[in-house]
Protein backbone atom coordinates (compact mmCIF):
# COMPACT_ATOMS: atom_id res chain seq x y z
CA UNK A 1 0.00 0.00 0.00
CA UNK A 2 1.31 3.64 -0.97
CA UNK A 3 0.49 6.98 0.06
CA UNK A 4 1.03 10.18 -2.28
CA UNK A 5 1.36 13.78 -1.09
CA UNK A 6 0.47 15.22 -4.08
CA UNK A 7 1.44 19.30 -4.15
CA UNK A 8 4.09 19.06 -1.77
CA UNK A 9 6.81 21.58 -3.20
CA UNK A 10 10.30 21.25 -3.58
CA UNK A 11 11.61 24.55 -4.36
CA UNK A 12 15.76 25.21 -5.08
CA UNK A 13 15.63 28.83 -5.00
CA UNK A 14 13.25 31.12 -3.16
CA UNK A 15 12.29 33.78 -0.51
CA UNK A 16 11.63 32.03 2.55
CA UNK A 17 9.58 33.53 5.88
CA UNK A 18 9.82 32.22 9.34
CA UNK A 19 7.90 33.13 11.88
CA UNK A 20 9.51 32.89 15.32
CA UNK A 21 8.10 33.66 18.68
CA UNK A 22 7.31 33.09 22.39
CA UNK A 23 4.69 30.91 23.58
CA UNK A 24 4.15 33.51 26.25
CA UNK A 25 5.00 37.32 26.40
CA UNK A 26 8.63 38.35 27.05
CA UNK A 27 11.55 39.95 25.60
CA UNK A 28 12.40 40.56 21.89
CA UNK A 29 16.35 40.73 21.17
CA UNK A 30 16.57 41.50 17.77
CA UNK A 31 15.56 44.34 15.39
CA UNK A 32 14.73 44.70 11.98
CA UNK A 33 17.09 44.54 9.81
CA UNK A 34 19.63 41.86 12.00
CA UNK A 35 21.30 39.23 10.54
CA UNK A 36 21.13 35.97 12.34
CA UNK A 37 22.48 32.35 12.16
CA UNK A 38 20.36 29.24 13.44
CA UNK A 39 21.06 28.96 16.83
CA UNK A 40 21.01 33.25 17.56
CA UNK A 41 18.33 34.42 20.05
CA UNK A 42 15.48 36.44 18.90
CA UNK A 43 13.63 36.29 22.02
CA UNK A 44 13.28 34.94 25.55
CA UNK A 45 10.98 34.69 28.47
CA UNK A 46 10.41 32.78 32.11
CA UNK A 47 7.62 29.93 31.84
CA UNK A 48 6.70 30.24 35.52
CA UNK A 49 7.36 27.08 37.58
CA UNK A 50 5.85 23.55 38.03
CA UNK A 51 3.48 23.47 40.96
CA UNK A 52 4.33 20.48 43.34
CA UNK A 53 1.02 19.68 45.24
CA UNK A 54 1.58 18.60 48.33
CA UNK A 55 -1.20 16.69 51.10
CA UNK A 56 0.63 18.30 53.80
CA UNK A 57 -2.26 17.33 56.46
CA UNK A 58 -1.83 13.33 55.24
CA UNK A 59 1.58 13.45 55.62
CA UNK A 60 1.92 15.12 59.31
CA UNK A 61 -1.52 12.83 60.74
CA UNK A 62 -3.50 16.19 61.34
CA UNK A 63 -6.97 17.78 60.28
CA UNK A 64 -6.47 19.91 57.24
CA UNK A 65 -7.87 22.90 59.54
CA UNK A 66 -4.43 22.78 61.30
CA UNK A 67 -2.08 23.41 58.35
CA UNK A 68 -2.10 26.94 58.24
CA UNK A 69 -0.92 27.38 61.59
CA UNK A 70 1.90 24.56 61.81
CA UNK A 71 3.60 25.87 58.93
CA UNK A 72 5.64 28.47 61.43
CA UNK A 73 4.80 31.41 60.08
CA UNK A 74 5.15 30.64 56.01
CA UNK A 75 2.21 32.85 54.62
CA UNK A 76 1.76 32.50 50.32
CA UNK A 77 4.66 34.00 49.03
CA UNK A 78 7.32 32.13 50.86
CA UNK A 79 10.23 31.30 49.34
CA UNK A 80 11.16 28.02 50.43
CA UNK A 81 14.51 25.80 49.75
CA UNK A 82 14.40 21.70 49.01
CA UNK A 83 15.14 20.16 52.25
CA UNK A 84 14.11 23.25 54.54
CA UNK A 85 11.43 22.26 57.59
CA UNK A 86 8.37 23.14 56.02
CA UNK A 87 5.94 22.10 58.45
CA UNK A 88 5.97 20.14 61.93
CA UNK A 89 3.17 18.69 64.23
CA UNK A 90 2.83 19.58 67.92
CA UNK A 91 2.35 15.56 68.46
CA UNK A 92 0.63 14.50 71.67
CA UNK A 93 2.09 16.34 74.58
CA UNK A 94 5.40 17.11 72.91
CA UNK A 95 5.84 13.70 71.76
CA UNK A 96 5.29 11.82 68.30
CA UNK A 97 5.74 14.72 66.56
CA UNK A 98 6.16 14.48 62.60
CA UNK A 99 7.97 17.09 60.29
CA UNK A 100 8.04 17.30 56.78
CA UNK A 101 10.64 19.10 55.03
CA UNK A 102 10.31 20.86 51.18
CA UNK A 103 10.93 18.81 48.51
CA UNK A 104 11.81 21.45 46.07
CA UNK A 105 12.99 24.89 45.65
CA UNK A 106 10.25 27.65 45.48
CA UNK A 107 7.44 29.66 46.25
CA UNK A 108 4.31 28.91 48.63
CA UNK A 109 1.65 29.60 46.22
CA UNK A 110 -1.75 27.83 47.82
CA UNK A 111 -2.40 26.80 51.79
CA UNK A 112 -5.43 25.56 52.17
CA UNK A 113 -7.06 24.47 55.30
CA UNK A 114 -10.11 22.99 53.88
CA UNK A 115 -7.87 20.25 51.89
CA UNK A 116 -4.64 20.05 53.76
CA UNK A 117 -3.27 20.98 50.71
CA UNK A 118 0.10 23.34 50.25
CA UNK A 119 1.13 23.98 46.81
CA UNK A 120 4.52 25.49 45.99
CA UNK A 121 5.58 26.41 42.75
CA UNK A 122 8.92 25.56 41.23
CA UNK A 123 11.28 28.41 40.22
CA UNK A 124 10.80 30.04 36.72
CA UNK A 125 12.29 28.56 34.15
CA UNK A 126 14.34 30.75 31.25
CA UNK A 127 12.96 29.84 27.65
CA UNK A 128 14.39 31.18 24.22
CA UNK A 129 13.20 30.73 20.68
CA UNK A 130 16.25 30.43 18.44
CA UNK A 131 16.13 32.51 14.63
CA UNK A 132 16.44 28.38 13.26
CA UNK A 133 16.80 29.91 10.06
CA UNK A 134 20.31 32.12 8.82
CA UNK A 135 18.98 35.19 7.71
CA UNK A 136 17.48 38.80 8.40
CA UNK A 137 15.08 40.03 10.78
CA UNK A 138 12.15 41.63 8.49
CA UNK A 139 9.55 41.99 11.02
CA UNK A 140 9.68 42.47 14.82
CA UNK A 141 6.06 40.66 16.93
CA UNK A 142 6.43 43.07 19.70
CA UNK A 143 7.43 40.96 23.04
CA UNK A 144 6.60 38.01 20.70
CA UNK A 145 9.32 37.00 18.48
CA UNK A 146 10.28 38.30 14.99
CA UNK A 147 9.81 37.00 11.38
CA UNK A 148 13.07 36.12 9.84
CA UNK A 149 13.43 35.87 6.30
CA UNK A 150 16.31 33.84 3.95
CA UNK A 151 17.12 32.89 0.32
CA UNK A 152 16.75 29.27 0.82
CA UNK A 153 16.07 25.83 -1.10
CA UNK A 154 12.50 24.55 -0.20
CA UNK A 155 11.49 20.93 0.89
CA UNK A 156 7.74 20.21 1.91
CA UNK A 157 7.26 17.33 4.14
CA UNK A 158 4.49 15.25 5.51
CA UNK A 159 5.00 15.75 9.11
CA UNK A 160 8.02 15.83 11.68
CA UNK A 161 8.81 14.01 14.57
CA UNK A 162 11.18 14.70 17.20
CA UNK A 163 11.95 18.86 18.07
CA UNK A 164 13.55 21.30 15.53
CA UNK A 165 16.30 20.68 14.25
CA UNK A 166 18.70 22.74 11.56
CA UNK A 167 22.19 22.03 9.25
CA UNK A 168 23.29 21.91 6.03
CA UNK A 169 20.95 20.27 3.24
CA UNK A 170 22.28 17.18 1.82
CA UNK A 171 20.29 15.36 -1.10
CA UNK A 172 21.64 11.85 -1.37
CA UNK A 173 19.19 10.52 -3.73
CA UNK A 174 19.68 11.41 -7.42
CA UNK A 175 16.08 11.10 -8.77
CA UNK A 176 12.66 11.52 -6.48
CA UNK A 177 12.22 7.68 -7.16
CA UNK A 178 15.15 6.24 -5.60
CA UNK A 179 15.35 4.85 -2.18
CA UNK A 180 17.54 6.54 0.59
CA UNK A 181 19.80 2.88 1.40
CA UNK A 182 22.31 2.60 4.01
CA UNK A 183 25.37 2.90 1.59
CA UNK A 184 23.78 6.79 0.70
CA UNK A 185 23.96 7.96 4.29
CA UNK A 186 28.22 8.88 4.11
CA UNK A 187 29.81 10.50 6.81
CA UNK A 188 29.42 14.18 5.48
CA UNK A 189 25.76 13.34 6.27
CA UNK A 190 26.48 13.49 9.99
CA UNK A 191 24.36 16.84 11.86
CA UNK A 192 23.25 17.49 7.86
CA UNK A 193 19.60 17.62 6.94
CA UNK A 194 19.01 14.30 4.83
CA UNK A 195 16.98 14.35 1.47
CA UNK A 196 16.27 11.31 0.24
CA UNK A 197 13.95 10.06 -2.81
CA UNK A 198 10.87 7.48 -2.88
CA UNK A 199 11.30 5.68 -0.12
CA UNK A 200 13.25 4.94 2.79
CA UNK A 201 14.78 1.33 4.29
CA UNK A 202 13.97 0.59 8.33
CA UNK A 203 18.23 0.51 8.42
CA UNK A 204 18.23 3.36 6.85
CA UNK A 205 16.20 5.15 9.36
CA UNK A 206 18.21 3.36 12.65
CA UNK A 207 21.64 4.46 11.02
CA UNK A 208 20.33 8.45 10.48
CA UNK A 209 19.16 8.46 13.96
CA UNK A 210 22.65 7.62 15.30
CA UNK A 211 24.39 10.23 12.72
Amino acid sequence: MKAYAPGLKVVERCRHRCRRVLPIPGEVLVRVGDRVEPRDPVAQTQLPGVIVPINLAQRLGVPPGEIPTLLAGRPVGTVVRAGERLAESAGLFGWFRRSFDCPVDGTIEVVSGVTGQVMVRGPDRPVQVLAYLAGTVVEVVPREGAVIEAETTLVQGIFGIGGEAFGPLRAVCDTPDQRLTPDRLTADCRGAIVVGGGGVDRKSTRLNSSH
